[in-house]
């Protein structure tokens, strides 16, 4: 018997809109981060603040419960 793994349904159909929406696509440049200016993991048409992955682990621990 042969396995496959299956994607859940819709999968295909929010991966066309967000392509169409312009979100996320693999040309797309990337924004910067608001903190050091260091390319971010989301795209340019990315709304909201944006933080590269080290400030992002920085501002984590910044305001972590010291507790």
């Amino acid at each position: 018997m042969t396995e496959r793994a299956e994607e859940a349904p819709g999968a295909a159909a929010t991966d066309a809109v967000v392509r169409a929406e312009g979100h996320g696509g693999a040309d797309e440049p990337r924004a910067a981060c608001v903190l050091c200016q260091e390319p971010s993991e989301y795209p340019a048409s990315h709304r909201g603040i944006t933080l590269c992955p080290r400030c992002a682990w920085l501002e984590g621990q910044r305001t972590a419960c010291s507790g």
